[in-house]
């Protein structure tokens, strides 16, 4: 029960949720970089939040189903054919068995999400499937490999004969946002040592995302922020989203495959709730910061998890209905 790569796509991974708690390990959680993107994809074919899945980063793969399937894409929309049937996005939809599933470029943003009913059989290390180039963990899909697809019930609905899907679908637009707004940030702990115009230009200018940029961090290009005086730290612990600002001046943000500790000052640190809108950004896409508190950013994060566990509690009703 496989799925056969024909082409890779520009960078297409499986992930699931990530490594959590191994960071004491200098383990990083790795996983999807759009986390709400793959629990939808996972939940709209009746998998578990965990599953593996595939991320797919601006081009996607061509890909050959070995039997019938439920499949779903959400994230960034991104043209993808069944043969020569366009395929909807955001609702679960059935392939059939010898059929070619061809996901080119993304329009807007730069990862989507594949969920196959089942859930892919990957290797697992540290209780995740997700694969960490950084740390030499598994590596991206190339020409001719296999991947292994566990079984699912099938629902009524895949009865039906031919490529199929419900009449309802996912609204992208509360989950993909394609238009420019600021990333809301909480000041670092070394947010004070930055001299008045660098506070001043984190607030107040743009960045732009730089063509180094990857999985680990985003290093942005913009005005050249400095300290008012040298630090001497030592490495501390640094999460997704924390902002470091190397000697250079250009601020780097920690990706889903960063380090788990850093010695550059921590000036900032990406509201979570906010960490998929700055992973559907590409090289060479603007920045703007807006300042925000502590308990401001924990408020916005619980109001965005009980949406989405509303969301996949209702999917999961409406899958039910239809099996």
């Amino acid at each position: 029960m496989s799925l056969r790569v024909i082409k890779p796509g520009l960078l297409s991974t499986v992930q699931d949720s990530g490594r959590t708690a191994q960071a004491r390990f200098g383990v990083a959680p790795s996983g999807a970089m759009d986390r709400p993107a793959l629990r939808l994809a996972n939940a709209l074919v009746g998998n578990t939040a965990n599953a593996a899945a595939l991320e797919l980063t601006v081009l996607g793969p061509v890909l050959r189903f070995e039997r019938d399937c439920v499949v779903a894409l959400t994230g960034a929309p991104i043209d993808a054919r069944i043969d020569t049937t366009l395929l909807p996005l955001w609702r679960p939809v059935h392939v059939l068995a010898g059929a070619t599933l061809k996901l080119a470029g993304m329009r807007q943003g730069a990862r989507s999400y594949l969920a196959i009913a089942g859930g892919l059989r990957a290797q697992h290390w540290l209780g995740s499937a997700s694969v960490d180039l950084n740390a030499g963990i598994g590596r991206a899909l190339h020409a001719g490999e296999l991947l292994e697809i566990a079984v699912a019930p099938k629902p009524q609905w895949m009865e039906k004969p031919g490529l199929s899907w419900p009449n309802w679908s996912l609204a992208p637009a509360h989950w993909f946002e394609a238009h420019q707004r600021p990333l809301r940030v909480v000041p670092g702990v070394h947010f004070d040592a930055l001299d008045a115009a660098a506070q001043s230009a984190l607030y107040g200018s743009s960045f732009r995302i730089a063509a180094d940029s990857n999985r680990v961090g985003f290093r942005l290009q913009g005005a050249t922020l400095e300290l008012s005086k040298p630090l001497e730290l030592v490495s501390e612990a640094v999460d997704f989203g924390t902002m470091q600002l190397p000697p250079g001046g250009d601020p780097i943000v920690l990706m889903a495959e960063h380090p788990t500790t850093g010695g550059y000052p921590r000036i900032a640190q990406v509201a979570a709730v906010d960490l998929p809108y700055l992973a559907q950004r590409r090289p060479g896409d603007d920045l703007y910061f807006e300042h925000i508190d502590a308990q401001q950013a924990e408020h916005l994060l619980i109001r965005q998890e009980q949406a989405l566990d509303e969301l996949i509690v209702e999917l999961g009703r409406r899958l039910a209905a239809q099996s």
